[in-house]
């Protein structure tokens, strides 16, 4: 399979504003993702994808390959969706532009679940550390027993009733597509349970369109806070 890593990379974030330039180790949080996701051997090429002049200045100042994409454009998957239209590929693998901690690893069991030809989305997840299963910034995923996601949620599921402590398993920032499931997903408008969770990716469960999920035993830590940002330092600092 030819696959292209597409890093979607929006300035405006509010929880955490300009994350996409906050430094980490002398490196804006873009460009550790970009490097991150470029170990992996699989790829044929890796792109940014922003609606933003002064990502896309910083990104060639580096020498990392970047995409202005339309500033109209509501989502990652939509910035990804754009790319696709004038880079051809046979699977688009969405890394989010705030998972610094992206491994080759990562990327390898993503394209494994793309070699099932009826996977027309795949993702990945990881069991979760103890401090995750109750983090609302930390989205839990339940799966079926062949590996496509029953729910994402932000909310600790399962739910353990009787205290049988179940598995819990953490999702991801990345997702792999073909691109007839990015066509279709442009079509489709924001899901309820989409808006409510804010998870772009319970669009495509809302409307039929099966995940399917590959576990990693490699944990990550997407920056969405900035206690997610000292998270991340200290564990990059470690290494």
């Amino acid at each position: 399979m030819k696959a292209i890593a597409v890093i979607p990379a929006r300035l405006a974030s509010t929880r955490l504003p300009r994350k996409m330039l906050r430094e980490i180790a002398g490196k804006p949080l873009v460009g550790l993702v970009y490097e991150a996701v470029d170990r992996s051997p699989l790829l044929a090429d890796v792109i940014v994808a922003t609606d933003s002049d002064e990502i896309l200045r910083v990104c060639r100042e580096h020498g990392w390959k970047a995409h202005l994409t339309s500033a109209t454009l509501r989502s990652g998957t939509e910035r990804v969706h754009e790319v696709a239209g004038v880079v051809a590929a046979d699977v688009y693998i969405n890394v989010q532009g705030d998972e610094p901690m992206t491994r080759p690893e990562h990327i390898a069991t993503l394209l494994k679940v793309m070699e099932n030809p009826a996977a027309q989305v795949g993702t990945v997840m990881t069991p979760a550390e103890e401090l995750d299963i109750a983090n609302p910034n930390a989205v839990k995923v339940v799966t079926d027993l062949n590996g496509r996601a029953l729910y994402f949620s932000r909310a600790t599921i399962p739910f353990d009733r009787d205290g049988v402590r179940p598995r819990y398993f953490k999702h991801l920032g990345l997702y792999a597509y073909r691109k007839a499931a990015l066509d279709r997903f442009v079509t489709l408008p924001e899901s309820s349970l989409e808006t409510s969770e804010r998870l772009e990716q319970l669009r495509f469960l809302e409307n039929g369109i099966p995940i399917y999920v590959g576990e990693t035993p490699y944990d990550s830590v997407g920056v969405d806070t900035e206690e997610d940002l000292e998270r991340v330092i200290e564990i990059l600092g470690k290494h």
